[in-house]
């Protein structure tokens, strides 16, 4: 195995994320390929995302849009028409997919967790609700999480691992560049960029902003949502 690179929200961008593993000469036959979740809706191509994902035999942590998804097909919540539309042109094999996405990825040869939108700082992964995995961005001071930015703190700001956690969910113009982790959702389907983490076989995730230089970004080729 050579490299792993880890990516960010992609929303259905399909031409970006090709993009930008060509940028990358990201090869399936060497290197590894992560995503944080996330890679449908909003965006153009869902499908056309999930047959080059499938091609390139990518891991994917779930994302909060993966999720709505499927508790839609289950009947658990009702799904609007941009969700209804992805739904509705998904094949038995790409539900089958969703459904096998994980609420965490761990790559232990990089001290790395892969996780949608974060984790509780003083909780063991196994027992965090996964509402949290898949949507928190902040903490107040009574420990409450939340989905808004304005509740509370960054929950990365208390967060000390290890290990050091990869994150997508809040989309930023910027990487967010933690202690101990490290967010990538840069807005891709909102005409921003998409970002991929790239380590070396065994490479230990950077810390703090020394992460940054492990960063490759392209820019979206226009505002999809």
């Amino acid at each position: 195995m050579g490299r792993t690179v880890i990516i960010g929200d992609v929303h259905g961008c399909s031409r970006e994320l090709s993009t930008l593993l060509r940028r990358l000469s990201f090869s399936p036959k060497r290197d590894r390929l992560v995503l944080v979740g996330d890679v449908v809706a909003r965006g153009p191509d869902s499908r056309g995302t999930l047959a080059l994902l499938e091609t390139l035999g990518a891991c994917v942590a779930r994302g909060n849009h993966e999720e709505r998804l499927l508790l839609g097909r289950r009947g658990r919540i009702r799904l609007g028409s941009e969700h209804r539309r992805v739904a509705d042109s998904l094949s038995a094999d790409e539900w089958r997919a969703l459904r096998a996405t994980p609420y965490w990825l761990d790559l232990p040869e990089h001290g790395v967790r892969v996780v949608h939108a974060g984790v509780l700082p003083w909780l063991d992964v196994r027992r965090t609700p996964r509402r949290a995995l898949l949507q928190m961005r902040t903490i107040d001071a009574f420990g409450t999480w939340s989905d808004k930015r304005d509740a509370g703190a960054p929950w990365a700001t208390g967060y000390a691992g290890p290990p050091h956690v990869i994150f997508g969910h809040d989309a930023r113009p910027e990487p967010r560049l933690y202690p101990w982790a490290t967010g990538i959702d840069t807005g891709c389907v909102y005409g921003g960029r998409l970002t991929a983490v790239v380590l070396d076989r065994g490479e230990k995730m950077p810390r703090g902003r020394a992460a940054a230089e492990k960063l490759v970004s392209v820019k979206a080729r226009e505002k999809y949502s």
